[in-house]
């Protein structure tokens, strides 16, 4: 390092840092004895020794980067970019055949692009050393000797080194990760913003702690740590003028404060997840950081989380799963409800800290926050809210162990109670263990409520998006209270997903992966099905009349069942006695699925042909008649991958019934189907076809109430 003023001993530095942590990175590079500290947006900048540079870099949790300014100088042109650049003695920084790289960021009207940027700050220090020695640098964007960072704003830039190497968020500790990561020095500006380390509590619980970034941060806090020690190589090492000896003198006394810390007795770190996966990844982490006598970590569904025996004071701090960060926001309400009443639950008399990017999250955790705190995650803004969780706020169990039901979800409940009455000859009748129990039948409860044998999928139709999101998730809420009363389901059988419209291969793309599979049993088929992790469940309810018609069409008889899915109308027509099946459809999970289905019921494998192919593209191959019975239900719509071109069942339902009518036998029928509200029958086109409209035949007392749920018809040669 070169002292931007001779003969004194001052250097100027600027720390980076994501925006919203400045104050918290200001009061910890004045504890660290910087000078003139000064923060601006996303940045400290302060003056000190050399020992400084060092000791920031060893010991700031917060900082992104240590940069030592060169120099600030007016610029608005290439030109003027090269000449400042050069007016800097490289040589005291780099050896003539070193390594470097270049973070450029910003521009004027002719520096437009960082690229052309960073290049021209390239161009001015490879030129100065070769004219001065002969010999040039190289750029090497991995493991440079030298990382420069040029800023240029407002026609003025500032030329730095940076001290850091790697960004200092990387402490060295974590070698495996959850899905979505947090940084570590967002876990310490959350733990701090919490007030970590100034309360008398030596107790910290994390119920939702992914790779534990969060509990190894607090304790590398208590325990005096710095997050440095872990790392084993920074920027500065490799400079020219790199003091070893001080470098040594700050580590020996990291060293010993770390030694010191390690005596604690008293501090418990406590984590919990439901991923086991995720927990084995956690435990990685701390052994390696050397934690595991503090940190306490074990598999666990937040609604099993308890208070440490004993301790009546402490702090809950969490960043749970939120919409941008894994998945839709509507499902994890449930989660944060979750968390707030664990909270009231469990840690009243503690505080608690959670971070979020999605305030209508917070909003139904039903806690009031006493403060918030603006913080960003990489670019995404989020908060922290902070709690103290009153005794009068805990929770009160139900006289009785019965849940109370408001007005209007008294209401919901009084219509599954009618439903249900009314279904229940016909589902004892029919020996019937699926069935659609309510749908959307009331306004302000958008959802459909399903029964799968023991099991109840409650599906929520995705609400407008003028509608609060908060309110809409109060209303789902009630339902599936309302709906694990009537049905006297314990929550762990109510399953909920939101229906939405799917693109591509989303419709057949796993959601979840809990491998929940479970037979179910329909007019003597056995048919598995998944409520947790795909769209649909491998059985749809709707088309229930259709399979028992095909059932009693099937016997002696040669199938087609074109878009077959998980095959259940094959299955139907296996038992019934079909000649020989052929199953076409594009999922190779669904065909296996199909194939499970069929040797569940104990079908001879050779008489029924799985086929994973692109029907319309298969249709058209097939030369002969061959087939008696044909059922085609294509979506409605779809442009997955596999797929040549785009299917709208409405435009091409006409090029789809007449490929399949090419392969019927004269005597045959086509069974056709969809599930688009407002499909319409070209008859027009088809009027060489003898087309019956059989829907209202095929709806049976469980969707009577929903008319369009599907359309079908049956059409025969002339």
């Amino acid at each position: 390092m070169t002292p931007e003023t001779q003969g004194a001993e001052i250097y100027h530095y600027f720390v980076t840092c994501p925006k919203g942590m400045e104050q918290l990175l200001a009061d910890e590079l004045n504890e660290l004895q910087g000078q003139a500290v000064r923060m601006t947006v996303a940045g400290v900048s302060c003056q000190g020794d050399k020992a400084l540079g060092y000791r920031m870099c060893l010991w700031s949790r917060l900082g992104s980067r240590v940069l030592l300014r060169l120099t600030e100088a007016p610029v608005t042109t290439a030109d003027s970019l090269y000449d400042v650049v050069q007016s800097i003695d490289w040589l005291a920084h780099l050896r003539p055949s070193g390594t470097m790289s270049v973070d450029f960021n910003g521009q004027t009207e002719e520096i437009r692009n960082t690229h052309f940027g960073a290049l021209k700050v390239k161009d001015a220090i490879v030129d100065q050393i070769r004219a001065a020695t002969g010999q040039r640098p190289e750029i090497d964007k991995q493991q440079p000797e030298l990382r420069i960072n040029v800023h240029l704003a407002r026609g003025k830039v500032a030329v730095s080194l940076d001290l850091s190497g790697d960004s200092l968020h990387r402490r060295g500790y974590r070698g495996k990760t959850g899905e979505a990561p947090m940084k570590e020095n967002l876990a310490a500006a959350v733990l701090l913003r919490a007030g970590w380390g100034k309360q008398e509590v030596s107790c910290l619980v994390d119920p939702m702690c992914g790779s534990a970034t969060l509990l190894t941060e607090a304790a590398l806090m208590s325990l005096d740590i710095a997050p440095g020690l872990y790392r084993q190589t920074f920027g500065f090492m490799r400079w020219p003028d790199f003091d070893r000896e001080l470098w040594q003198q700050l580590l020996t006394e990291a060293h010993g404060r770390q030694a010191t810390g390690r005596e604690n007795q008293t501090l418990t770190l406590i984590g919990s997840d439901q991923d086991a996966r995720v927990i084995a990844a956690a435990k990685d982490n701390v052994r390696r950081a050397k934690l595991d006598q503090w940190i306490h970590l074990d598999v666990k569904e937040i609604t099993d989380v308890t208070r440490p025996e004993g301790v009546d004071k402490g702090l809950l701090v969490t960043n749970p799963p939120y919409g941008e960060r894994l998945g839709e926001t509507g499902p994890l309400m449930f989660l944060y409800k979750q968390l707030g009443q664990l909270m009231r639950r469990q840690f009243y008399g503690w505080n608690a800290a959670v971070l979020t990017s999605d305030t209508s999250l917070s909003r139904v955790m039903g806690l009031k926050p006493h403060k918030d705190y603006q913080l960003f995650n990489g670019a995404l803004e989020s908060r922290v809210f902070l709690f103290d969780i009153f005794a009068e706020q805990a929770e009160q169990k139900e006289q009785g162990g019965t849940l109370t039901l408001n007005e209007t979800a008294q209401m919901f409940a009084n219509r599954l109670q009618k439903n249900l009455k009314n279904l229940r000859r016909w589902v004892k009748q029919e020996s019937i263990e699926c069935y659609r129990l309510y749908d959307a039948d009331m306004p302000e409860y958008s959802v459909a409520v399903d029964i799968y044998g023991d099991q109840v999928l409650i599906q929520e139709y995705q609400a407008p998006s003028s509608i609060d999101p908060v309110k809409a998730f109060n209303r789902l809420s009630e339902a599936v209270t309302a709906t694990a009363v009537v049905l006297e389901k314990h929550p762990d059988q109510v399953i909920l997903k939101q229906r939405k419209r799917q693109q591509g291969s989303d419709q057949y793309q796993r959601h979840n992966d809990t491998g929940h599979f479970f037979v179910v049993k329909e007019h003597g088929c056995l048919l598995r099905v998944n409520l947790h992790d795909y769209l649909d469940t491998g059985l749809f309810l709707d088309h229930r009349p259709v399979r028992r018609q095909l059932q009693t069409l099937s016997a002696g008889k040669d199938v087609l069942n074109l878009f077959c899915y998980t095959a259940t109308a094959t299955v139907h027509a296996a038992v019934g006695g079909a000649k020989s099946t052929t199953s076409v459809d594009m999922s190779a999970t669904y065909l296996d699925w199909a194939r499970q289905n069929l040797q569940l019921n104990q079908q001879d494998m050779s008489k029924h042909q799985l086929i994973r192919e692109d029907c319309f593209k298969w249709l058209k191959r097939q030369k002969q008649p061959a087939y008696d019975v044909i059922f085609m239900d294509p979506p409605t719509f779809s442009n997955s991958k596999r797929m040549e071109g785009v299917l709208d069942v409405q435009r091409d339902h006409v090029a789809l019934v007449e490929d399949a009518m090419r392969l019927l036998r004269p005597q045959g029928v086509l069974i056709f189907s969809n599930n688009y509200r407002r499909f319409k029958l070209d008859y027009d086109a088809l009027s060489r076809y003898k087309i019956n409209d059989i829907t209202p035949h095929t709806l049976d007392p469980d969707f009577k109430r929903n008319s369009k749920i599907h359309c079908c018809f049956e059409i025969k040669h002339c």
